[in-house]
């Protein structure tokens, strides 16, 4: 009997040490906390706004070759002898595939609507492959960025904007501005307004619902919880569009 509740204490004490171990390695690892989880999530969601876009429109090689840059340092961040980078490595893994589906279409095929998502999920099969491995936070983040992008096509092509997606790219300087202007009348019809209230509520739900269901203390909830952050970013920068386009059009690009 003494030689059993030695044994228990002993795996007892096993397990306690383990836990603790897990525990502080949590804590010291970059990005472990909530509010730092979500500013870099949302921070690579915005980066390409003001970064890739203007990058890859004037040069868009360069901005491509740049994909190797991010892939390079996350998995240089990963090789590290402790786990104190994992998530930031993991994270940009996953702005590194966004980052190619963004640069290959903006780069060349941009007069090309229909082809924006399936150019976007470009690496698709292999995110899908890494929520199963080490990397499923950085395949949340592309995944949930491609979902961003998609609700976003599908909403403009429902609103009747579409069709001046390729107007606007193709556009000179002096005709840009009046299809812009078209695009903002648009927007401000009861049909339209419905249709982005909607799709507005129903993706602020869908967020919601992945952020109650994550924790911080795991791999798999810090994923859910760069998911949720990455959606709820998506929706507040399409907001800001929005508003954009119908305060002042020319400053909005598209939609």
């Amino acid at each position: 009997m003494k030689e059993l509740i030695t044994k228990n204490l002993d795996e007892k004490d096993s397990l306690n040490y383990e836990l603790s171990k897990r525990v502080d390695s949590y804590e010291s690892t970059f990005l472990s906390r909530p509010i730092s989880l979500r500013l870099w999530s949302s921070f690579f969601v915005i980066l390409p706004i003001f970064i890739q876009a203007p990058w890859v429109r004037l040069e868009p090689i360069s901005a491509l070759c740049f994909t190797f840059i991010i892939l390079l340092i996350a998995f240089v961040l990963y090789k590290k002898p402790s786990n104190k980078w994992f998530i930031v490595s993991s994270l940009l893994l996953g702005v590194s595939g966004s980052w190619l589906g963004g640069c290959l279409f903006w780069g060349w095929l941009s007069p090309y609507p229909i082809l924006h998502i399936p150019v976007e999920a470009v690496v698709l099969p292999l995110a899908l492959i890494g929520l199963g491995t080490n990397w499923k936070i950085g395949s949340s983040f592309y995944l949930s960025s491609l979902f961003g992008t998609a609700v976003t096509d599908i909403t403009i092509f429902l609103i009747g904007i579409m069709d001046q997606w390729r107007q606007v790219i193709t556009a000179d300087s002096e005709t840009a501005p009046l299809i812009l202007q078209k695009t903002s009348e648009n927007l401000l019809q009861i049909k339209s307004l419905s249709i982005i209230v909607f799709v507005a509520l129903l993706i602020w739900f869908i967020s919601k619902e992945i952020f109650d269901s994550a924790t911080i203390n795991t791999t798999n909830g810090k994923a859910l919880l760069v998911s949720s952050y990455v959606i709820q970013t998506t929706l507040i920068v399409d907001g800001i569009f929005i508003f954009l386009a119908i305060l002042q059009p020319t400053f909005s690009g598209l939609v």
